[in-house]
């Protein structure tokens, strides 16, 4: 067997060089993690079409309650409502305080009927005897997918998977599961370079479970083994961080050459805090938003009239009976 020829001085050094580069990069890698303390798992956006229909499915299948609501007359720079111009409302809804529980932001955009899912939203476990009471007594449909897991659907094609049982903490909901194409790269992504501690590994299943703590709602990658495609439903994660490492994520991001969908920005809520966010896209194209806790946690205080806005926000809203006057359907996104 013919040898290989021996490496020159010259393949000496550049062999050198990159081992010394690719050191450096895992060193900075580790000084990051050490800077990503403070973060905390927050909401999912989901935009929907039938308010009135999606806010019965929270409140009474889920269990969950209004925690605040607000209208806007035009669309949010930072896309929150999706890439909508024109009037808009934002729900947040859940079972206690963004401070301690993970909620769901509902957007709802007054001139779109519906949305197209795509494959990349694969659910959210709750985990909860009394919602799943709740949807036998209202007879929502529920489909026994394992012995004490129910999966229901909420208005708009979401999936949620409610655990027949007591929740072991005060926040019920587990975790959120997203798809991915490539395991090895997307977990790389949220463990290296957002910090995520990966808490479970099945490789057979193609599953990862990742979070910032114990005691925080936690996230699922889903090994698909295909593109995943967004729709027009595609959803958005949301996470807070101590204000100063925005600019950090911001700067790691442009380093590692990863997508940044809206640079460093304050966004201004009339009668409320000042937050400043930063929006990434992982390797598949999920939105991640990282917003300043301090600010965050001033916005985010539980409106007590949270549900009443949302009842007369309802009952005002005329958008379906114009679209019905012209005879013309509402609009598909």
């Amino acid at each position: 067997m013919a040898s290989l020829p021996r490496a020159g001085r010259g393949d000496e050094r550049k062999n050198q060089n990159w081992a010394n580069e690719h050191t450096s990069l895992i060193g900075e890698r580790k000084i990051s993690r050490r800077k990503m303390g403070g973060r905390r798992a927050l909401h999912f956006v989901f935009k929907v079409g039938n308010r009135a229909q999606t806010a019965r499915f929270y409140r009474e299948v889920l269990g969950m309650r209004v925690l605040r609501h607000e209208e806007f007359e035009e669309g949010c720079k930072a896309t929150c409502n999706g890439p909508y111009d024109g009037k808009w409302s934002k729900t947040m809804v859940g079972y206690g305080p963004e401070d301690d529980h993970f909620v769901a932001e509902l957007t709802y955009n007054y001139g779109v009927g519906d949305y197209r899912l795509g494959n990349d939203f694969l659910g959210m476990t709750v985990v909860s005897h009394q919602a799943v009471s709740n949807a036998k007594k209202l007879e929502w449909p529920l489909k026994e997918i394992s012995g004490g897991v129910y999966q229901a659907e909420a208005p708009g094609g979401y999936k949620f998977f409610l655990e027949d049982r007591e929740s072991p903490k005060p926040d019920p909901v587990l975790k959120v599961t997203l798809a991915v194409s490539s395991l090895s790269r997307s977990v790389d992504f949220w463990s290296n370079l957002l910090g995520m501690k990966v808490y479970q590994r099945d490789e057979p299943k193609q599953r990862v479970l990742l979070g910032y703590a114990d005691n925080q709602c936690k996230l699922e990658l889903q090994g698909i083994g295909q593109v995943v495609d967004h729709g027009t439903a595609f959803g958005r994660i949301a996470f807070s961080c101590p204000k100063e490492q925005l600019l950090d994520i911001e700067a790691l991001m442009k380093k590692e050459n990863q997508k940044i969908l809206t640079p460093f920005v304050s966004l201004d809520t009339p009668g409320k805090a000042t937050v400043q966010v930063v929006i990434l896209a992982d390797p598949d194209g999920h939105e991640i938003c990282f917003v300043g806790d301090e600010g965050f946690r001033e916005l985010s205080k539980v409106d007590p009239n949270g549900g009443k806005l949302l009842d007369e926000a309802m009952a005002v809203d005329r958008s379906d009976e114009w679209f019905a006057k012209h005879n013309i359907a509402k609009p598909s996104a």
